[in-house]
């Protein structure tokens, strides 16, 4: 307990799924977080939740990730609220269209770009001159296999998330000499996107959890939080530029996704 005391970490996307996973993590090892969320009614009763049941410092902020103006001052009311942002999470996502690539127009391909590098690129920019001020930063952009392994039918995620890999190393090599770590995590857990799939796909969902060696779909508190909690710690000063794969072995000879779709 208490690895992040005295730290103030800003989670997008941290009313649900993953990022409310990270968020209690977060709240359970002494950070004051905000939670920077579109859905005012899961992001107020997350940050209910960390008061109630972890005693935590909290604060829930709504942000469209996909304006500017909104992550700068996301930014900006971390640090005049709590005096600091130490730890910056960019977990935000607005969901995938499952469909063949020469179906998709520009629209959905922007659409991917402004939910996952836009957002990263700015909120790291916005974060950037405070972490360095104090010469101590963490950087958590939560990508995903789909891009490393080129899933079927989902360009738009694949492309976006591997923009924000290629970001997170890019800044990593820029910022190290001013103490900021930047790290990836792949995931792969039971959240709310995961669900809406197997509903949808269930053949789909039931296959993939079978290509897991450790044979399981995690949860995101349970599995992918402490992993972010090391990020984001002291531990991880030596640490930067890495992808860290938090799935269950399912990237070492990739997992079923074939969805099937007519031609």
């Amino acid at each position: 307990m208490g690895r992040l005391q005295g730290k103030v970490a800003v989670i997008t996307g941290g009313g649900a799924g993953i990022g409310q996973g990270i968020a209690r993590k977060f709240a359970g090892e002494g950070a004051t977080v905000v939670v920077a969320e579109i859905n005012e009614e899961t992001g107020a009763a997350t940050v209910a939740e960390l008061k109630k049941d972890l005693g935590a410092e909290a604060e829930f902020l709504p942000v469209d990730v996909t304006k500017k103006d909104q992550v700068e001052g996301m930014v900006a009311f971390a640090v005049e609220r709590f005096g600091s942002i130490d730890i910056l999470v960019n977990n935000a996502w607005g969901g995938s269209k499952i469909e063949r690539l020469e179906r998709k127009g520009d629209d959905i391909l922007a659409h991917g770009l402004n939910m996952a590098l836009w957002p990263g690129f700015w909120s790291m920019q916005a974060a950037f001159p405070h972490m360095k001020k104090q010469g101590w930063g963490r950087v958590i952009n939560m990508c995903s296999l789909n891009g490393v392994n080129a899933h079927l039918y989902t360009v738009e995620y694949n492309v976006s998330k591997e923009a924000l890999r290629a970001l997170s190393r890019s800044a990593a090599v820029e910022w190290a000499r001013h103490g900021i770590c930047i790290n990836v995590i792949c995931p792969a857990a039971a959240s709310d996107s995961a669900i809406r799939v197997a509903k949808s796909h269930p053949e789909i969902f039931e296959a993939m959890a079978k290509s897991y060696p450790l044979a399981k779909m995690t949860t995101a508190e349970n599995d992918i939080g402490p992993v972010a909690v090391f990020l984001a710690s002291e531990d991880c000063r030596f640490m930067t530029g890495n992808t860290l794969f938090v799935d269950g072995g399912g990237h070492i000879n990739g997992v079923n996704w074939n969805p099937s779709l007519p031609d």
